[in-house]
């Protein structure tokens, strides 16, 4: 087939192609491994996927140590208010058993999970859910089980690269380097890192306490340059990537008995340098709010925003009843539920839920 067809339309027509098929032409030969492993294909099928995008779920199965992933399309027209949409099951992971697990963020298509052992070793895996490639990391020993790890991507040197913070040390994991070795870096800007992290344009951003003022901000990370700054702030929302810039959302909750309204609050970083943020507060209103449970309300996770800055809101968990995905967009003012189906019996609760802005990018 390579001797009749040009390379240029042989990368045209298997750009096309789902992940997974991708993933198993890898496999025919030598040659089309090398070329569609290589940098021209991996770039050409990140453009091509990135027109795809997908929500992504990762979903814990109660009393095991797997971790099973669903995705869906994203809706097609913003202005409809509800609609269904039912999940396909892309891959599991099994984990350890005893393996405290966080999930540490996603960047440019791939997934980065972190855990401790009871032994102080740290696991870390590098998951395609896409494809169902999986990468187990270096081992690394740990002081503690409370270090975190970070994945970040600087996409000029095309380098994805971990960070981990353990009790004040710092040390990196570039990957795709051969044998990946872990190596520490300096800095004086000693902290304890909170909560999962994320990454925006090569700057890692995550909530953290400063060890020697007490003061809580948010510790921006180069991973280019490997450097560190510091925002203060007093506020801890969640960290969302809204439209290409820092953002920051929180969620209060306003219920009189029969309704229920939710305070949303976002905050989005204008200027880095002078640690500008815009504020603006919204009241969404949705009888799906409502829950026949003690509380009278469902509880609702911030997941992340899309490319086209709608905020993205899902249930805290699932059982048998139904469970719904919600979009906002903030310059429309528009709220839409999305009903998902699909996640089978099994009891799950919904580790966590995140907006996949590229359906198959990563681990080609």
């Amino acid at each position: 087939m390579m001797n009749s067809l040009p390379t240029d339309l042989f990368l045209e027509i298997f750009s096309r192609l789902p992940a997974k098929s991708v993933a198993k032409c890898l496999f025919v030969s030598k040659q089309w491994a090398s070329i569609l492993g290589g940098q021209d294909f991996t770039e050409l099928f990140l453009t091509r996927s990135s027109t795809r995008p997908r929500l992504l779920f990762a979903i814990k199965e109660v009393q095991n140590s797997e971790l099973h992933f669903f995705s869906s399309p994203q809706p097609q027209n913003p202005y409809e208010k509800s609609s269904l949409v039912v999940v396909s099951p892309d891959s599991h992971i099994k984990f350890p058993k005893g393996m405290h697990r966080e999930f540490c963020g996603h960047t440019s298509g791939l997934i980065f999970i972190h855990g401790n052992l009871i032994s102080n070793n740290s696991v870390q895996v590098i998951s395609n859910p896409s494809t169902g490639q999986c990468a187990s990391l270096p081992k690394l020993k740990t002081t503690n089980v409370y270090s975190k790890s970070y994945l970040g991507f600087d996409p000029i040197g095309k380098q994805f690269k971990v960070l981990c913070i353990d009790n004040g040390s710092a040390r990196i994991l570039t990957l795709g380097t051969g044998k990946m070795t872990w190596r520490n870096i300096q800095y004086s800007l000693t902290h304890e890192p909170l909560y999962e992290g994320i990454c925006i344009n090569e700057v890692l951003y995550y909530v953290a306490q400063r060890t020697d003022e007490t003061s809580y901000g948010i510790v921006c990370f180069d991973v280019r340059s490997e450097k560190f700054n510091f925002i203060n702030t007093k506020i801890f929302y969640k960290l969302i990537n809204y439209k290409g810039k820092l953002g920051r959302v929180g969620l209060d909750y306003i219920y009189d008995g029969g309704s229920c309204t939710i305070e949303l609050r976002l905050l989005v970083l204008e200027d880095v340098e002078k640690g500008e943020w815009s504020d603006n507060v919204y009241f969404l209103r949705d009888d799906k709010f409502l829950d026949g449970g003690r509380s009278g309300f469902r509880y609702l996770d911030v997941a992340g925003a899309t490319a086209m800055g709608d905020i993205v809101l899902s249930m805290a968990n699932t059982s048998k009843r139904q469970f719904y995905v919600f979009y906002f967009n903030p310059e429309r003012k528009t709220l839409q539920s999305v009903e998902i189906q699909g996640f089978g019996d099994i009891f799950f609760f919904l580790l966590n839920c995140k907006y996949h802005i590229n359906e198959d990018d990563g681990f080609t």
